[in-house]
């Protein structure tokens, strides 16, 4: 019997066809790392939305479409209404419409995403539903995507129609109603020529990139050299794939191509495993510039679609944990403070303030790890609670940022295999010390487990959130700890 082909098919479909026969043969084979928090986001935002024209009814999913189909076909005899996952199907094309506006003269279709912009491939997965729709004859009045505000601020309750944006895109998404025709007959050749084991031979390009990047990229990638051109750090993507194109695959074929001379380090570094390289010039500037006391510090922050507390907006970054090590003096001791705020407090965040105001109560070097993020951070907090600027404002003030010698390739060794993350550095520095091995925590390891890991503690029991809790703030600790063992190592090279 023919296969469904639902609106998340055709748009795997319209980025590459082969990711169809993967999820069908090798499903083991995907690396599907999606968020929690995103996924709980993108959740919240499709149900909110739902209430955007009032009162609706709702189609349940049921695993036999048929069902889906026939109570809409229902509901559909009882405008005006709105219906939400109104289900369509057509020449087994199936879709379900997020909101249905159905009027007495016709239908309106509203497509709901929980991001900040337009993506192309939003056009698509509409165009998609239009055609199905219009195809079993319906009238369509007019076809919407419905998605963030990012400007909106919450001021009291949720104003759900500021939060939400609609724009009217139904004479773009009618220019593609022939394509989606001839798409849909590729797509019913492809899924018949290909069998079990006849795996499909489409080259790598782009589209494993865009417009997501695809879960089967390690398989499709397995025998390529390692290291290969897709491994140079911050080179973009299209670069990537120019080099690939000609045949330049290895660090071997590329060690003779003109190009940015971090990317030849990189290469250079592998190939002759050279030496650590260290300009104790730049490296005896930066400590040169170190006031006591020292504050290593550390945010974690959690980011919401739907904001949920005063004065926020959508997706902003919403500090709830900090850890912060100390030095007071010259061959002091180091002395550790931290922050983690209750997944239940409305005001986690002047709290999170007033406890970094109250660490860091006088002028001395406050040390991050990459100058974009707490200071603006403390920049929003400063917005938000005017009475707390001053005080926030001087400790942006006395930021150093540990990221610039290692960004700079001042200090640069193979291991770090181009980047300057924290993550890599760190490892590279004491490849020996287990207390200083992300991968030795007990529960969170990076940055998005540390927010998901603080989201997931709504609802659970005491002892569920004391080992969660305890995850955190060991994460969290070890991120500062790490940049006092990068001082301490600068301090050896200077010796």
């Amino acid at each position: 019997m023919k296969e469904y082909i639902s609106k998340s098919k055709y748009c795997k479909a319209i980025q590459c066809k082969k990711i169809l026969w993967l999820d069908k043969n090798k499903q083991e084979e995907k690396d599907d790392t999606a968020r929690r928090s995103v996924l709980e986001n993108g959740t919240k935002v499709g149900i909110l939305a739902k209430g955007l024209f009032g009162k609706y009814q709702e189609i349940s999913y049921n695993e036999d479409l048929t069902k889906m189909i026939e109570k809409t076909r229902k509901l559909l005899n009882n405008k005006p209404n709105i219906i939400t996952e109104a289900s369509f199907e057509y020449n087994h094309n199936f879709c379900s419409v997020d909101i249905l506006k159905n009027d007495k003269d016709g239908v309106e279709i509203y497509e709901v995403k929980s991001t900040t912009h337009i993506e192309e491939i939003y056009m698509e997965d509409i165009a998609y539903q239009y055609y199905v729709l219009s195809k079993v004859g319906l009238n369509i009045k007019k076809a919407c995507l419905v998605y963030i505000n990012k400007e909106y601020v919450r001021h009291g309750d949720l104003e759900i129609e500021k939060l939400f944006k609609i724009e009217d895109v139904t004479e773009v998404i009618q220019k593609k109603q022939n394509e989606i025709e001839i798409t849909l007959e590729e797509i019913d050749k492809f899924m018949e020529q290909y069998t079990e084991k006849e795996e499909p031979n489409i080259a790598l390009g782009m589209q494993c990139m865009i417009p997501y990047e695809c879960s089967y990229w390690k398989y499709c990638t397995r025998n390529l050299p390692k290291p290969n051109v897709f491994d140079i750090a911050n080179m973009k993507k299209e670069k990537k794939f120019e080099k690939y194109n000609k045949g330049l695959i290895s660090f071997e074929d590329l060690k003779h191509e003109e190009m940015n001379s971090k990317y030849l380090e990189q290469i250079e570094f592998e190939l002759q495993n050279l030496e650590p390289k260290i300009n104790k010039d730049a490296i005896r500037e930066l400590m040169k510039s170190l006031k006591y006391p020292l504050y290593f510090i550390d945010f974690e922050t959690v980011q919401l679609a739907i904001p949920e507390y005063e004065g926020t907006k959508p997706y902003q970054q919403l500090p709830f944990q900090y850890s912060l090590h100390i030095v007071r003096k010259e061959n002091g001791e180091v002395e550790h403070r931290e922050y983690l705020a209750q997944i239940d407090d409305k005001d986690f965040m002047r709290h999170f303030a007033e406890n970094m105001i109250k660490d860091i109560p006088d002028d001395g070097s406050v040390i991050i790890y990459n100058n974009s993020f707490e200071p603006a951070r403390i920049n929003e907090l400063s917005r938000m609670y005017p009475d707390l600027a001053t005080e926030l404002q001087r400790i942006n003030s006395q930021m150093v940022d540990f990221l610039v010698p290692f960004r700079n390739r001042d200090y640069y060794m193979k291991e770090f295999q181009g980047s300057y993350s924290i993550k890599k550095v760190l490892p590279a520095l004491y490849p020996n010390d287990s207390e200083l091995d992300y991968h030795n925590l007990p529960v969170v390891h990076n940055g998005e487990e540390a927010s998901d890991t603080f989201l997931s503690l709504r609802g659970k029991c005491k002892e569920e959130q004391e080992l969660l809790r305890h995850g955190l703030l060991e994460y969290c600790k070890l991120d500062t700890y790490a940049m006092v063992n990068i001082w301490q190592k600068f301090k050896e090279i200077l010796k």
